[in-house]
Protein backbone atom coordinates (compact mmCIF):
# COMPACT_ATOMS: atom_id res chain seq x y z
CA UNK A 1 0.00 0.00 0.00
CA UNK A 2 2.68 2.03 0.66
CA UNK A 3 4.59 1.82 -2.49
CA UNK A 4 1.02 2.42 -4.06
CA UNK A 5 0.96 5.74 -2.50
CA UNK A 6 4.39 6.72 -3.39
CA UNK A 7 3.45 5.75 -7.30
CA UNK A 8 0.14 7.51 -6.94
CA UNK A 9 2.24 10.69 -5.20
CA UNK A 10 4.57 10.72 -8.17
CA UNK A 11 2.30 10.47 -11.32
CA UNK A 12 0.37 13.05 -9.96
CA UNK A 13 2.77 15.63 -10.73
CA UNK A 14 2.89 17.83 -13.78
CA UNK A 15 5.37 16.54 -16.65
CA UNK A 16 8.40 18.85 -17.63
CA UNK A 17 7.88 20.13 -20.95
CA UNK A 18 11.47 19.76 -22.99
CA UNK A 19 12.76 22.36 -24.88
CA UNK A 20 13.36 22.83 -28.10
CA UNK A 21 16.66 21.53 -29.23
CA UNK A 22 16.97 19.85 -25.99
CA UNK A 23 16.01 15.86 -26.65
CA UNK A 24 19.23 16.14 -29.67
CA UNK A 25 21.95 17.22 -26.72
CA UNK A 26 20.46 14.94 -23.90
CA UNK A 27 21.08 11.95 -26.94
CA UNK A 28 24.46 13.12 -27.86
CA UNK A 29 25.11 13.20 -24.37
CA UNK A 30 24.02 9.62 -23.82
CA UNK A 31 25.75 8.47 -26.70
CA UNK A 32 29.23 9.88 -25.51
CA UNK A 33 28.37 8.44 -21.80
CA UNK A 34 28.34 5.22 -23.64
CA UNK A 35 31.11 5.78 -26.05
CA UNK A 36 33.21 6.20 -22.85
CA UNK A 37 31.92 3.19 -21.14
CA UNK A 38 33.11 0.72 -24.15
CA UNK A 39 36.33 2.70 -23.96
CA UNK A 40 37.09 2.02 -20.55
CA UNK A 41 35.88 -1.85 -20.39
CA UNK A 42 38.13 -2.31 -23.75
CA UNK A 43 41.20 -0.13 -21.47
CA UNK A 44 41.51 -2.60 -19.45
CA UNK A 45 42.47 -5.66 -21.84
CA UNK A 46 45.77 -2.77 -22.77
CA UNK A 47 48.85 -3.94 -20.98
CA UNK A 48 50.78 -0.31 -19.58
CA UNK A 49 53.62 -2.75 -17.98
CA UNK A 50 56.00 -4.80 -20.19
CA UNK A 51 55.72 -8.39 -18.93
CA UNK A 52 59.53 -8.34 -18.70
CA UNK A 53 59.82 -11.91 -21.39
CA UNK A 54 61.99 -11.50 -23.79
CA UNK A 55 62.73 -13.75 -26.91
CA UNK A 56 65.49 -15.45 -24.93
CA UNK A 57 63.10 -16.46 -22.62
CA UNK A 58 61.14 -18.87 -25.28
CA UNK A 59 62.95 -21.80 -25.84
CA UNK A 60 62.78 -23.10 -29.55
CA UNK A 61 60.05 -22.29 -31.70
CA UNK A 62 62.64 -20.21 -34.09
CA UNK A 63 59.89 -20.11 -37.01
CA UNK A 64 57.12 -18.21 -34.74
CA UNK A 65 59.78 -15.80 -33.57
CA UNK A 66 61.18 -14.99 -36.53
CA UNK A 67 57.47 -14.25 -38.19
CA UNK A 68 56.55 -12.23 -35.14
CA UNK A 69 59.91 -10.00 -35.59
CA UNK A 70 58.63 -9.75 -39.51
CA UNK A 71 55.07 -8.74 -38.45
CA UNK A 72 56.08 -6.20 -35.39
CA UNK A 73 59.79 -5.54 -35.01
CA UNK A 74 61.12 -5.18 -38.44
CA UNK A 75 58.09 -2.25 -39.67
CA UNK A 76 59.20 -0.25 -37.00
CA UNK A 77 62.74 0.08 -37.13
CA UNK A 78 62.92 -1.17 -41.24
CA UNK A 79 59.58 0.43 -42.66
CA UNK A 80 62.17 1.31 -46.22
CA UNK A 81 61.50 -2.61 -46.71
CA UNK A 82 57.88 -2.76 -46.96
CA UNK A 83 56.76 -1.12 -50.22
CA UNK A 84 53.15 -0.96 -51.45
CA UNK A 85 53.26 -4.28 -52.31
CA UNK A 86 55.17 -6.13 -49.66
CA UNK A 87 53.06 -5.58 -46.13
CA UNK A 88 54.07 -7.02 -42.95
CA UNK A 89 51.77 -9.97 -41.45
CA UNK A 90 48.36 -8.13 -40.32
CA UNK A 91 47.21 -11.93 -39.16
CA UNK A 92 49.35 -14.44 -37.26
CA UNK A 93 47.82 -17.49 -35.43
CA UNK A 94 49.74 -19.66 -32.88
CA UNK A 95 47.93 -22.81 -32.94
CA UNK A 96 48.86 -26.07 -31.03
CA UNK A 97 48.72 -28.38 -27.79
CA UNK A 98 48.00 -26.96 -24.80
CA UNK A 99 51.11 -25.92 -22.57
CA UNK A 100 53.51 -25.02 -25.90
CA UNK A 101 54.14 -21.51 -25.07
CA UNK A 102 51.73 -20.02 -27.37
CA UNK A 103 50.42 -16.84 -24.41
CA UNK A 104 53.99 -16.82 -23.68
CA UNK A 105 55.40 -16.11 -27.41
CA UNK A 106 52.52 -13.12 -26.51
CA UNK A 107 54.57 -12.06 -23.25
CA UNK A 108 57.62 -11.64 -25.53
CA UNK A 109 56.03 -9.85 -27.79
CA UNK A 110 54.40 -6.89 -25.40
CA UNK A 111 57.87 -6.50 -23.96
CA UNK A 112 60.21 -6.32 -27.33
CA UNK A 113 58.30 -4.39 -29.11
CA UNK A 114 57.06 -0.59 -28.71
CA UNK A 115 54.01 -1.14 -30.10
CA UNK A 116 50.25 -0.66 -27.80
CA UNK A 117 49.58 -3.90 -26.80
CA UNK A 118 45.68 -4.98 -26.21
CA UNK A 119 45.66 -8.39 -24.38
CA UNK A 120 41.71 -9.58 -24.68
CA UNK A 121 39.57 -12.55 -24.21
CA UNK A 122 35.99 -13.98 -24.91
CA UNK A 123 34.59 -12.61 -21.46
CA UNK A 124 36.33 -8.85 -21.93
CA UNK A 125 34.38 -8.30 -25.56
CA UNK A 126 30.98 -10.27 -24.38
CA UNK A 127 28.11 -8.46 -22.44
CA UNK A 128 24.50 -10.00 -21.23
CA UNK A 129 23.53 -6.34 -23.33
CA UNK A 130 21.72 -6.49 -26.16
CA UNK A 131 23.98 -5.36 -29.19
CA UNK A 132 26.81 -4.26 -26.68
CA UNK A 133 29.10 -7.38 -27.58
CA UNK A 134 29.87 -6.35 -30.93
CA UNK A 135 29.98 -2.57 -29.67
CA UNK A 136 32.51 -3.91 -27.57
CA UNK A 137 34.58 -5.29 -30.59
CA UNK A 138 34.29 -2.85 -33.00
CA UNK A 139 35.26 0.11 -29.98
CA UNK A 140 38.46 -2.33 -29.69
CA UNK A 141 39.76 -2.28 -33.16
CA UNK A 142 38.52 1.47 -33.40
CA UNK A 143 41.71 2.10 -30.56
CA UNK A 144 44.22 -0.15 -31.92
CA UNK A 145 43.80 1.98 -35.30
CA UNK A 146 43.60 4.89 -33.16
CA UNK A 147 46.88 3.74 -31.09
CA UNK A 148 48.86 3.00 -34.11
CA UNK A 149 51.48 0.85 -34.02
CA UNK A 150 49.27 -1.46 -32.32
CA UNK A 151 49.03 -5.79 -31.46
CA UNK A 152 45.78 -7.49 -30.27
CA UNK A 153 45.97 -10.17 -28.45
CA UNK A 154 43.06 -12.71 -28.71
CA UNK A 155 43.21 -15.80 -26.35
CA UNK A 156 41.55 -18.66 -27.07
CA UNK A 157 40.08 -17.06 -29.88
CA UNK A 158 37.94 -20.04 -30.76
CA UNK A 159 35.64 -19.51 -27.98
CA UNK A 160 34.79 -16.03 -29.69
CA UNK A 161 35.13 -17.14 -33.22
CA UNK A 162 34.03 -20.63 -33.69
CA UNK A 163 32.12 -21.92 -36.47
CA UNK A 164 28.78 -20.62 -37.58
CA UNK A 165 25.65 -22.94 -37.16
CA UNK A 166 22.30 -22.76 -38.63
CA UNK A 167 21.02 -23.20 -34.74
CA UNK A 168 23.39 -20.50 -32.92
CA UNK A 169 22.13 -17.49 -30.82
CA UNK A 170 21.79 -14.51 -32.99
CA UNK A 171 23.88 -12.29 -30.49
CA UNK A 172 26.93 -15.28 -31.30
CA UNK A 173 26.65 -14.59 -34.58
CA UNK A 174 26.48 -10.81 -34.88
CA UNK A 175 29.61 -10.93 -32.51
CA UNK A 176 31.29 -13.04 -35.21
CA UNK A 177 30.41 -10.97 -37.76
CA UNK A 178 31.62 -7.46 -36.47
CA UNK A 179 34.98 -9.20 -35.85
CA UNK A 180 35.47 -10.54 -39.48
CA UNK A 181 34.57 -6.87 -40.82
CA UNK A 182 36.20 -5.35 -38.66
CA UNK A 183 39.47 -7.26 -39.00
CA UNK A 184 38.88 -7.29 -42.85
CA UNK A 185 35.73 -5.34 -43.94
CA UNK A 186 35.48 -2.37 -46.51
CA UNK A 187 36.86 0.94 -45.02
CA UNK A 188 38.70 -0.18 -42.08
CA UNK A 189 42.51 0.50 -42.27
CA UNK A 190 44.29 -2.30 -40.30
CA UNK A 191 47.48 -0.28 -41.67
CA UNK A 192 49.73 -1.42 -38.88
CA UNK A 193 46.92 -3.00 -36.54
CA UNK A 194 48.70 -6.97 -36.42
CA UNK A 195 45.93 -9.11 -34.84
CA UNK A 196 47.45 -12.07 -33.36
CA UNK A 197 45.43 -15.22 -31.96
CA UNK A 198 46.11 -18.33 -29.87
CA UNK A 199 44.08 -21.77 -29.63
CA UNK A 200 44.60 -25.20 -28.73
CA UNK A 201 41.81 -25.93 -31.19
CA UNK A 202 42.20 -24.11 -34.77
CA UNK A 203 39.98 -26.62 -36.12
CA UNK A 204 37.07 -25.07 -34.67
CA UNK A 205 37.11 -21.95 -36.26
CA UNK A 206 35.02 -20.55 -38.71
CA UNK A 207 36.68 -20.51 -42.02
CA UNK A 208 36.27 -16.84 -42.58
CA UNK A 209 38.18 -16.05 -39.82
CA UNK A 210 40.51 -19.01 -40.48
CA UNK A 211 41.26 -16.77 -43.85
CA UNK A 212 42.21 -13.72 -42.43
CA UNK A 213 45.14 -14.90 -40.47
CA UNK A 214 47.39 -14.84 -42.99
CA UNK A 215 50.18 -16.56 -40.94
CA UNK A 216 49.29 -19.71 -39.12
CA UNK A 217 51.75 -21.00 -37.02
CA UNK A 218 51.70 -24.43 -35.54
CA UNK A 219 53.18 -24.13 -31.93
CA UNK A 220 54.40 -27.59 -31.55
CA UNK A 221 55.60 -29.82 -28.75
CA UNK A 222 59.49 -29.25 -27.74
CA UNK A 223 62.07 -30.85 -29.20
CA UNK A 224 64.86 -32.41 -26.70
CA UNK A 225 67.24 -29.55 -26.88
CA UNK A 226 64.27 -27.28 -25.94
CA UNK A 227 63.21 -29.52 -23.16
CA UNK A 228 67.04 -29.30 -21.98
CA UNK A 229 66.80 -25.75 -21.52
CA UNK A 230 63.29 -25.10 -19.91
CA UNK A 231 64.50 -27.54 -17.33
CA UNK A 232 68.16 -25.36 -17.01
CA UNK A 233 66.00 -22.05 -17.09
CA UNK A 234 62.95 -23.49 -14.13
CA UNK A 235 65.77 -24.41 -12.07
CA UNK A 236 67.44 -21.20 -12.38
CA UNK A 237 69.27 -19.60 -9.37
CA UNK A 238 68.42 -22.51 -7.01
CA UNK A 239 71.23 -24.40 -5.62
CA UNK A 240 71.65 -28.00 -7.22
CA UNK A 241 74.11 -30.77 -7.84
CA UNK A 242 72.73 -31.77 -11.42
CA UNK A 243 75.38 -31.69 -14.32
CA UNK A 244 75.00 -31.18 -17.63
CA UNK A 245 74.91 -34.57 -18.34
CA UNK A 246 71.73 -34.98 -16.22
CA UNK A 247 69.84 -32.37 -17.49
CA UNK A 248 70.80 -34.13 -21.25
CA UNK A 249 69.21 -37.03 -19.47
CA UNK A 250 66.04 -35.59 -18.17
CA UNK A 251 65.45 -33.99 -21.24
CA UNK A 252 65.85 -37.49 -23.24
CA UNK A 253 63.08 -39.00 -20.32
CA UNK A 254 60.63 -36.42 -21.21
CA UNK A 255 59.79 -37.12 -24.94
CA UNK A 256 56.24 -35.68 -25.39
CA UNK A 257 56.18 -33.38 -22.65
CA UNK A 258 54.40 -30.21 -23.10
CA UNK A 259 56.62 -26.58 -22.30
CA UNK A 260 53.76 -26.78 -18.76
CA UNK A 261 54.86 -30.03 -18.11
CA UNK A 262 58.28 -29.23 -18.00
CA UNK A 263 57.46 -26.72 -15.54
CA UNK A 264 55.52 -28.45 -13.75
CA UNK A 265 57.95 -31.63 -13.32
CA UNK A 266 60.87 -29.07 -12.15
CA UNK A 267 58.44 -27.49 -9.45
CA UNK A 268 57.35 -30.20 -7.69
CA UNK A 269 61.33 -31.60 -7.87
CA UNK A 270 62.53 -28.17 -6.67
CA UNK A 271 59.66 -29.00 -3.61
CA UNK A 272 61.23 -32.44 -2.73
CA UNK A 273 63.88 -30.57 -0.46
CA UNK A 274 61.08 -29.08 1.41
CA UNK A 275 59.41 -32.32 1.74
CA UNK A 276 62.56 -33.99 3.49
CA UNK A 277 62.52 -31.41 5.70
CA UNK A 278 59.05 -31.83 6.36
CA UNK A 279 59.01 -35.41 7.02
CA UNK A 280 62.13 -35.41 8.87
CA UNK A 281 62.91 -36.93 12.13
CA UNK A 282 66.33 -36.41 12.69
CA UNK A 283 68.33 -32.78 12.07
CA UNK A 284 72.07 -32.45 11.80
CA UNK A 285 73.78 -29.32 12.90
CA UNK A 286 76.20 -28.96 10.24
CA UNK A 287 79.61 -26.97 9.84
CA UNK A 288 77.41 -23.58 8.70
CA UNK A 289 75.64 -23.37 12.02
CA UNK A 290 72.26 -24.49 10.54
CA UNK A 291 70.59 -27.41 10.91
CA UNK A 292 69.80 -30.62 7.83
CA UNK A 293 67.20 -33.23 7.33
CA UNK A 294 69.49 -36.48 8.05
CA UNK A 295 68.43 -40.15 7.88
CA UNK A 296 67.33 -41.84 11.19
CA UNK A 297 70.22 -43.80 11.79
CA UNK A 298 72.50 -40.77 12.19
CA UNK A 299 74.37 -40.74 15.54
CA UNK A 300 74.90 -36.96 15.46
CA UNK A 301 71.09 -36.26 14.28
CA UNK A 302 69.22 -34.87 16.93
CA UNK A 303 65.77 -35.78 17.06
CA UNK A 304 63.21 -33.66 16.58
CA UNK A 305 60.39 -32.84 13.30
CA UNK A 306 60.60 -29.58 11.55
CA UNK A 307 57.55 -28.59 13.58
CA UNK A 308 59.55 -29.26 16.87
CA UNK A 309 62.74 -26.87 16.10
CA UNK A 310 62.79 -24.28 18.98
CA UNK A 311 65.00 -22.37 16.30
CA UNK A 312 63.42 -22.35 12.69
CA UNK A 313 65.61 -19.83 11.17
CA UNK A 314 68.09 -22.38 11.70
CA UNK A 315 66.98 -25.09 9.63
CA UNK A 316 67.95 -24.86 5.83
CA UNK A 317 66.90 -27.44 2.96
CA UNK A 318 69.38 -29.78 1.21
CA UNK A 319 70.43 -28.93 -2.02
CA UNK A 320 67.75 -30.34 -5.29
CA UNK A 321 69.57 -33.75 -6.95
CA UNK A 322 68.74 -35.79 -9.81
CA UNK A 323 66.98 -37.94 -7.49
CA UNK A 324 64.44 -35.38 -6.33
CA UNK A 325 64.26 -34.88 -10.39
CA UNK A 326 63.54 -38.59 -11.06
CA UNK A 327 60.92 -38.60 -8.03
CA UNK A 328 59.08 -36.01 -9.81
CA UNK A 329 58.98 -37.60 -12.91
CA UNK A 330 57.04 -40.72 -11.44
CA UNK A 331 54.52 -37.86 -10.03
CA UNK A 332 54.05 -35.90 -13.32
CA UNK A 333 52.57 -37.17 -16.04
CA UNK A 334 52.47 -35.70 -20.02
CA UNK A 335 49.30 -33.71 -20.34
CA UNK A 336 49.43 -34.31 -24.28
CA UNK A 337 48.30 -37.48 -25.59
CA UNK A 338 48.88 -38.76 -28.99
CA UNK A 339 45.47 -38.38 -30.19
CA UNK A 340 45.45 -34.43 -29.36
CA UNK A 341 48.83 -34.83 -31.37
CA UNK A 342 47.14 -35.95 -34.63
CA UNK A 343 44.78 -33.98 -35.01
CA UNK A 344 46.87 -30.87 -35.02
CA UNK A 345 49.16 -32.47 -37.27
CA UNK A 346 46.68 -33.12 -39.62
CA UNK A 347 45.22 -29.75 -39.49
CA UNK A 348 48.59 -28.39 -40.03
CA UNK A 349 48.83 -30.29 -43.21
CA UNK A 350 46.00 -28.71 -45.07
CA UNK A 351 45.46 -25.44 -43.38
CA UNK A 352 49.08 -24.38 -41.09
CA UNK A 353 52.73 -24.43 -41.04
CA UNK A 354 55.45 -25.83 -38.66
CA UNK A 355 56.47 -23.26 -36.55
CA UNK A 356 58.74 -25.00 -34.33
Amino acid sequence: MERAKSLKSGLSKPIPTPTTGGGGDKKGSDDKKDEDKLTGAISQAIITEKPNVKWDDVCGLVAAKDALKEAVILPSKFPQFYTEKIKPWRGILLYGPPGTGKSFLAKATATECNSMFFSVSSSDLVSKWLGESEKLVKTLFDMARKNKPSIVFIDEIDSLCGRRKEDENDSTRRIKTEFLVQLQGVGTDMDKVLVLGATNTPWELDPAVRRRFEKRIYISLPEKEARKLMFIKNVGNEAHDLTDQDFDLLAEKTEGYSGSDVAAMTKEALMQPIKKCQHAKKFKLCPDGFYYPTTPSDPDGVSMTLYECKTPEKVRKPRVDMGDFMQALTLCKKTVGTKDLKAQEDWTKEFGSEGS
